[in-house]
């Protein structure tokens, strides 16, 4: 048994329940939960598809939040299997390029890790994509989860990003990778920036999303 296996015994991604030794991310239950969970499909604005891992509710809410607020960056490698699966299934041939949906300078500062960035890098490799950096977001502007209403969202994020070198990303598909999705208004303001810089198409898939 690895020594920090000792210190810091090894927990399950989704129900945070300890794990035998081994190299397993998930218990047999949540393993067993994943298989039977199906992708969940949404429509959003200036997006041609956007689908889901599984629905923002226990256990993956929990998991998702000790992803980004608790430290637990790793999970970036287990949520990428999981979600380059999902693409496949639903998005495959819809994309030329992976890119992310990204946190302000301050917010990575502060968490040490852009979130997103990370199960782009390693959603990309699985699904031998290239990773392109597409968005900037100019200003750090309050947290999505402090806000009420989808109109309240939708105007926090309104003017937030900025094209990254278009001419990079100009008349290309593009599948936009993001955590978590609730009312979907960061991820469609994401889609309008690249679509307005000259992106031929964008889809997205996350983690989990609000049914």
């Amino acid at each position: 048994m690895r020594l920090l296996d000792l210190i810091y015994p090894p927990r399950c991604v989704l129900c945070h329940d300890h794990l035998p030794r081994g190299g397993a991310y998930t218990c047999e239950a949540c393993s067993r939960r994943l298989l039977r969970q199906e992708p969940i499909k949404r429509k959003l604005r200036f997006l041609d598809g956007m689908v889901a891992v599984a629905p923002y509710e226990e256990p993956y809410r929990g998991s998702v939040q000790r992803f980004k607020f608790g430290g637990c960056a790793f999970y970036a490698y287990p949520y990428a299997d999981w979600l380059s699966a999902c693409i496949r299934s639903e998005l495959g041939g819809a994309f030329e390029l992976v890119t992310w949906a990204p946190v302000s300078a301050s917010r990575s500062l502060r968490r040490g890790y852009d979130q997103a960035r990370l199960i782009a890098v390693q959603a990309a490799k699985r699904l031998d994509a290239p990773l392109v950096r597409c968005l900037r977001k100019k200003r750090h502007n309050p947290a999505q989860s402090g806000l009420k209403t989808p109109e309240q969202r939708r105007a926090n994020v309104t003017g937030v990003y900025r094209a990254v070198k278009p001419e990079r990303f100009a008349g290309k598909r593009i599948l936009l990778i993001d955590d978590v999705v609730t009312t979907g208004a960061t991820v469609e303001e994401c889609a309008r920036v690249l679509l307005t810089a000259g992106a031929a198409s964008v889809v997205c898939a996350s983690v989990a999303t609000v049914k």
